[in-house]
This record gives C-alpha cells, structure tokens and sequence, in this order.
C-alpha cells in the first residue's frame, strides 16, 4: 500500500498532524448504507485498545473536540483533498472551550473501514505518534463526500 502522509508543527500551539491517503488504482468497495456514526465510535475503539495494550490511558470522548472534528470533516469533502487547514483556529477553539494544552490531528480519506484508518496510522511513525501521545480527550469525525469515499479526522488533546 503506498501513502502520502505529511506533518506539520504550529508555533501557535504545541501540536502533531498527520495525514494519510491510501492511495489505489482499484475503487474502494463501500457500502452504501455504512453507518459513519459506527465507523466512527470503531475507530475511538480500535485507537483506545492500542493505547490499553501498551499500557496508556483510554481517551475519552469530547464534543467540543466533536464538533471541530466534523466542521474540518466537512471542509475537506468539500475542498476534496486531506489538510490541516485552520487547524491553529481548531486548537485555539478547543483551548478556549476546555481549557486544553495540547492539540493534534490525524486526518485520512479513502480508507474503507476504520481498521484500514488505523493500520496507515499505526505504519506511519509521525502518525503512531500521536495516537499514543500524553492526551486524555479525542473525538473522531468520519463523513462519506459524494462518491462514497471516507474521510476522518481524530482531534486529540490533553
């Protein structure tokens, strides 16, 4: 599987993205009446397990961190690519509302499953990273654009 993936620091806050495309010469195989709402509580999951087993903390679920996920979820459907944009208003949103010191992001798209989410960002270092960081709340956004194709975005901060 060959991905694109990029990082970017802000000096506004201290904070990890990453993003991550799968990238393929097939059409992904979705199904129509997928629930994003069960992709998305998998993937919180599937991310909670990870850090369990290495012996971390279980994030919790905030939706403040929600809300901001699902807007930038929605901007990129509509942008049609995978960024980071206004991330600095997003932590700075967060950090004003629940008093957080530390924001990250992972974003994707095109992944079919969360599983298929998690495994690119569990094989990207910058990505790992930042799923098994110091954090204690995360929310976890994931929407279909008009092809069907999925696109996710995991707010992470402490």
């Amino acid at each position: 599987m060959k991905m694109r993936m990029h990082l970017i620091a802000l000096t506004v806050f201290v904070g990890i993205l990453g993003s991550c495309t799968k990238e393929s010469a097939e059409p992904l195989n979705i199904v129509e009446s997928q629930n994003v709402t069960e992709v998305e509580q998998e993937l919180l999951n599937t991310v909670n397990d990870h850090r369990i087993s290495l012996g971390g903390n279980g994030l919790k679920f905030n939706s403040i961190a929600y809300g901001q996920a699902n807007a930038h979820t929605d901007y990129m459907i509509a942008k049609g690519s995978i960024n980071h944009d206004n991330f600095t208003a997003r932590a700075s949103d967060i950090s004003t509302e629940v008093g957080a010191v530390f924001v990250a992001e992972n974003v994707a798209k095109e992944y079919s499953t969360a599983s298929e989410a998690f495994r690119g960002w569990l094989n990207s270092a910058k990505h790992k990273r930042t799923m098994e960081g110091e954090f204690t709340h995360t929310a976890v956004s994931v929407k279909k654009d008009p092809d069907g194709k999925l696109y996710f975005t995991q707010i992470f901060y402490r």
